[in-house]
C-alpha cells in the first residue's frame, strides 16, 4: 500500500485570524441588527440619495451577517413595490458578492489544503462547480439555508463567480413577496415592530417554492457526491 502524502499544514496564525474576523463580523451583525429601524428612516429622510444610502447599507449589512428581511420589508414601504424590489436585488447581490469574494480570497487557501489530503472532498467540489449555476440557484430559491452564511460558505468552493453573479435571480420570489409586504404595511413602525409578513397566498405561494428547490439541490448534490466518489474510487 501506498504512503499517503503528508498534509499540508494551514499556519495557526491565519486560522485564528479568520476565525476572530468571523466573531467580529457577527458581533457587528448583531449591533447592528438593533439599529436598523433607525437605518431605515434615515434612508426615508435623505431624499434623492435614499436608495444609494439603502443600498450601500444594506449591502454592508449582509456582510455583517444582519438578517436582511427587516430591510426588505422597510424597502416596500419606503419605496414601493417595483422600486423597492430592483433596490434590494442590488444591494443584495452587491453583499452577497462581497461576501462571496471574502471567502473565496481569504479562506479558501484552508480548504484547498484539506482538498489535497482529501480526493473525494476534491471531486465532489469539482462535481458542483461544473453544475454551479443551478446550484446556486436552487440554494437562492430555498428558505432552509441561511443567505449571509451562504454567501461565505459558497466562496470555499469552486463554483465560478459569474455563475455566482447570473443565480442571484433565484432571489427574485422571496424579495417580491418581502418588499410586497413592507408595501402593504406601509409605514416603518409597522416593519420594525415585525407585523409586516401575512402568511396569505404568496407567501404559501413563495414557501413552496423554496421546499422544492430544497428538494432539487439536495437531490443535485446528492448525484455530484455519488458520480465523484464512482470517479474516486476508479482512480
Amino acid at each position: 500500500m501506498a504512503a499517503q502524502a503528508p498534509r499540508a499544514q494551514v499556519p495557526l496564525g491565519r486560522i485564528i485570524l479568520l476565525g476572530g474576523g468571523l466573531v467580529a463580523l457577527v458581533l457587528l451583525g448583531r449591533v447592528a441588527g438593533a439599529a436598523l429601524p433607525r437605518f431605515a428612516a434615515a434612508v426615508e429622510r435623505s431624499g434623492v440619495w435614499g436608495p444609494v444610502v439603502f443600498v450601500l447599507g444594506y449591502a454592508l449589512a449582509t456582510v455583517a451577517f444582519v438578517p436582511g428581511s427587516l430591510l426588505t420589508l422597510a424597502a416596500g414601504a419606503i419605496f414601493g413595490l417595483a422600486k423597492g424590489t430592483v433596490y434590494v436585488l442590488v444591494a443584495a447581490t452587491l453583499g452577497a458578492s462581497m461576501a462571496f469574494l471574502v471567502g473565496r480570497y481569504l479562506a479558501r487557501g484552508i480548504v484547498e489544503h484539506r482538498i489535497r489530503g482529501n480526493p473525494r472532498f476534491a471531486a465532489i467540489d469539482r462535481a458542483v462547480a461544473a453544475d454551479g449555476r443551478r446550484f446556486v440557484f436552487l440554494l437562492r430559491l430555498s428558505p432552509v439555508f441561511p443567505f449571509n452564511l451562504l454567501n461565505y460558505a459558497l466562496g470555499l468552493t469552486s463554483v465560478r463567480f459569474a455563475d455566482y453573479l447570473v443565480a442571484s435571480l433565484g432571489m427574485i420570489p422571496g424579495t417580491l413577496l418581502y418588499v410586497y409586504y413592507g408595501k402593504l404595511a406601509g409605514d416603518l413602525a409597522t416593519v420594525a415592530g415585525g407585523g409586516g409578513v401575512e402568511k396569505g397566498p404568496g407567501y404559501w405561494a413563495v414557501l413552496i417554492l423554496g421546499l422544492a428547490a430544497t428538494v432539487g439541490v439536495t437531490m443535485l448534490v446528492t448525484r455530484a457526491a455519488r458520480r465523484a466518489m464512482r470517479h474516486a474510487e476508479a482512480t
